[in-house]
């Protein structure tokens, strides 16, 4: 294989692999939300929601800081 096409691949194969992480960071701040405003409820767990909710949010906005420092 042509090193230009190996380049190609890997430039595609980043581009999708941000995408990916993108759109997990999306979907993990839509669900935090959602249980932190009561859109989203977990039967039997009551108030944890409201906990649950914060440490997403919390979680995904470190993980999505130290991912930025870290490239």
């Amino acid at each position: 294989m042509p090193a230009k096409n190996k380049r190609n691949s890997s430039g595609v194969s980043k581009l999708l692999s941000f995408v990916a992480w993108l759109t997990g960071v999306i979907v993990s701040f839509a669900v935090g939300f959602a249980l932190i405003s009561g859109t989203l409820l977990v039967p039997y767990i009551g108030v944890a929601n409201l906990i649950a909710g914060y440490i997403v949010v919390i979680t995904t906005a470190l993980g999505a800081i130290l991912a930025i420092f870290n490239r």
